[in-house]
């Protein structure tokens, strides 16, 4: 990996412009969503893609979601369902990613889709992501914007922390106000969820009036599917509700620790706290211990990401 120096840019008119000329050079550049901060490539260029494998160490097996402005930009990608008009109309722009059937022509580069059929597609809500993906003109791949299976960034020091010197800049406009990644949903075939996230499937089954399959099988489909994700440095244990001697404890609801995610059992407190909380436990170098957090709503997906972080490495 080249090293290079790594622009922090403002989310002004000249920074963001500055960094949609990164993208059209085919440069990484990191950029806040509502979610987490993503890093973005331009997806139609198999180099640029190449280059967010490369800094992230990610395993190319892995597909990424391809981030665009509005509805008609993701209706050249795909193979468009009336499934797809129903829950884009009721939850783009926002944390709600679609994997569906690629359309001919799609002009995607087989890196983002990991050389599948199928794609996985997102409009975000955050403004200076769309504010980019409008002046980039351009299907953008943007995973997380961090180290390969490593604690996902919610600041801009959090990606510079794992990728300074690995990318060419990080757009930033400070902290992401969801705090876990977007809910990914399959609809090349019957609605399964594959990665619980910031919109509760609860809220997915009611838009569509039925039940989504929560079984996703072994096979990589999406991203944030691997075993191990999401993880500190140090060992996890889920479900304390005390700090075993040397452990820091990630305290929730009346199970108070060194931090907590929500004082008041919050779960959209939680959601928008984890990540950096985990940032901040990791530093102190010591195992990391976390309180029970409810299986409904938002905890699907804090839990997913706990269970990632926590397992064998």
């Amino acid at each position: 990996m080249n090293q290079t120096k790594t622009l922090h840019l403002q989310p002004d008119a000249n920074g963001i412009a500055r960094a949609a000329a990164l993208l059209a050079e085919g440069a990484q550049v990191a950029f806040p969503t509502e979610t987490v901060y993503g890093l973005g490539a331009d997806a139609r260029n198999g180099q640029a893609v190449a280059g967010i494998y490369a800094a992230k160490g990610r395993p190319s097996f892995n597909p990424l979601i391809v981030h665009v402005p509005d509805v008609n930009a993701a209706r050249a990608l795909v193979e468009w369902t009336d499934s797809a008009d129903r829950l884009a109309s009721a939850f783009w722009p926002g944390a709600l990613t679609l994997v569906l059937p690629l359309a001919r022509g799609h002009g995607l580069s087989s890196l983002v889709t990991a050389g599948l059929e199928t794609v996985a597609v997102r409009v975000p809500h955050h403004p200076t992501a769309q504010a980019l993906l409008h002046a980039a003109q351009m299907p953008v791949a943007a995973p997380s914007a961090n180290v390969s299976g490593r604690i996902s960034p919610t600041t801009a020091q959090h990606v510079l922390d794992g990728l300074s010197g690995r990318i060419a800049a990080v757009l930033d406009d400070g902290p992401c106000p969801v705090g876990v990644e977007s809910t990914i949903l399959s609809l090349a075939g019957l609605p399964t969820l594959l990665r619980p996230g910031g919109l509760p499937a609860e809220a997915i089954e009611a838009a569509l009036g039925s039940p989504v399959s929560r079984d996703a099988g072994d096979a990589i489909t999406a991203p944030g599917q691997l075993a191990s994700h999401y993880a500190p440095g140090a060992p996890v244990r889920l479900n304390a509700t005390s700090a075993q001697p040397g452990e820091v404890l990630l305290g929730f609801g009346k199970v108070t620790g060194d931090m907590t995610l929500s004082a008041s059992g919050d779960l959209a407190e939680a959601a928008a706290t984890l990540f950096d909380a985990l940032h901040q436990l990791d530093r102190t170098g010591k195992p990391i211990a976390v309180a029970p957090i409810p299986q409904t709503g938002l905890g699907a997906a804090i839990n997913d990401r706990l269970k990632r972080a926590a397992a064998p490495r």
